[in-house]
C-alpha cells in the first residue's frame, strides 16, 4: 500500500513479537525443555492481548484498504490466500503433531473475517454493536460443549476437542468489527483523523516486521522447532 501509515505496521510488528516469545515458551514447554504454564496466569493474558492487538489491527487495515480501493475482489483475494495460509498451517500440523493439529486457527479465522465482513467496512458504530453482540455469543458458546462437531469453526466447540490453535469465528469476528470501527474512527481517505509525530525511523525495525507479519507468522514455528531439535 502506497503512503503506508507507520504506525499500524509498528503495532503489528510489537503484536509479532509478543506472538514470536508466546510460542517459544510454549514451543520450550510442549518439548520438555522448560517448565511454564501458559494456560495460566500471566501468560495466558499475554497471549489474549497478542491475538486481540494483531486481530484488531486486521479490522484497522481493512478500513485503510476500502478507502483505497472499495473492490471487493481485493478482499475476497487476500482472505482467500491467508485461509490458504491457514491450511498449510494445518497439514503441517496433521502431519509433525497430529492429535491436536491445528484445525481452524488464526489465519483461517482471518481469511474468512476478511471476505464475510466487506459489507460492513465502511460503518462505525454498527460495528461496535455488532462486535459486542458476537464477543457475547462467543463467550456464552465457550461455556457449552456440543455433540455435533461441524460448526466448530464458528464456536460450537463438540465434546473433547482438542487443538493446539483455536480462533473460532465466534468470538474473534467481533474483534475484527472493533478493528473496523477504530478504523473509521481514526482515519478518513487513508489519513489520520488526528495528529502525531513521526517516529517511522525509530521504528523501522518493528515496522518491518509488522510489514512482513504473515511471513513470520508461517516461518518462526518451524525454525522455532528445529532449534529445539539441535539443542536437544
Amino acid at each position: 500500500m502506497k503512503n503506508r501509515l507507520w504506525e499500524i505496521d509498528f503495532f503489528r510488528g510489537i503484536a509479532i513479537v509478543m506472538m514470536v516469545i508466546f510460542h517459544l515458551l510454549f514451543d520450550l514447554n510442549y518439548f520438555g525443555i522448560y517448565t511454564i504454564n501458559v494456560d495460566f496466569g500471566f501468560w495466558k493474558h499475554f497471549a489474549r492481548i497478542t491475538a486481540f492487538l494483531f486481530i484488531l489491527l486486521v479490522g484497522v487495515s481493512m478500513t485503510l484498504k476500502y478507502l483505497n480501493n472499495r473492490q471487493f475482489y481485493g478482499y475476497a483475494k487476500r482472505g482467500i490466500e491467508i485461509f490458504l495460509c491457514g491450511m498449510i498451517v494445518t497439514a503441517a500440523t496433521y502431519l509433525f503433531i497430529g492429535e491436536g493439529y491445528v484445525k481452524f486457527g488464526i489465519l483461517h479465522m482471518i481469511g474468512v473475517s476478511m471476505i464475510v465482513t466487506y459489507p460492513l467496512v465502511r460503518y462505525r458504530f454498527v460495528n461496535v454493536v455488532l462486535g459486542f453482540i458476537i464477543l457475547s455469543l462467543g463467550y456464552y458458546l465457550k461455556t457449552r460443549t456440543f455433540d455435533f462437531n461441524w460448526l466448530f469453526w464458528l464456536g460450537f466447540l463438540p465434546n473433547e476437542f482438542y487443538s493446539l490453535d483455536y480462533f473460532p469465528l465466534l468470538p474473534w469476528l467481533g474483534v475484527v468489527l472493533f478493528g473496523i470501527a477504530l478504523g473509521n474512527f481514526l482515519y478518513f481517505k487513508n489519513e489520520r483523523r488526528f495528529k502525531l509525530f513521526d517516529f517511522s525511523r525509530q521504528t523501522k525495525f518493528i515496522g518491518f516486521l509488522g510489514r512482513h507479519s504473515l511471513l513470520i507468522y508461517l516461518l518462526h514455528q518451524p525454525l522455532i522447532v528445529a532449534l529445539i531439535y539441535l539443542i536437544k
